[in-house]
């Protein structure tokens, strides 16, 4: 069973063009992740605020990336951060064309 991680949290910037720039060495990083299957990458500058949408392959998997996240942002002073974990329903979401495997 698949699980979705969503995180998000107050944000400065970059945002846009900017963020890909800044970012795109962790992007690939984050590619070595254990268990990742894929993410997608969230912003809104006018409120301020990153994030994003990783698929995992499994709950464990899922749950060790968000502890070795949730201490990197706070290493930066980034507080607080908002995370939710999801079982996904694969089936349902092979219907709406969702990107599972």
């Amino acid at each position: 069973m698949a699980y979705i991680l969503q995180v998000d949290f107050p944000m400065d910037g970059p945002f846009g063009d900017e963020m890909v720039d800044a970012f795109r060495e962790l992007a690939k990083s984050i590619n070595e992740e254990e268990g990742l299957l894929w993410k997608i990458w969230t912003e809104n500058p006018e409120s301020k605020e990153a994030g994003g949408i990783y698929l995992f392959a499994s709950k464990q998997t899922a749950q060790n990336y968000l502890k070795m996240h949730m201490s990197r942002l706070n290493d930066y002073g980034i507080e607080p951060v908002h995370a939710k974990l999801f079982e996904v329903n694969e089936a349902l979401s092979k219907i709406n064309n969702g990107p599972i495997k």
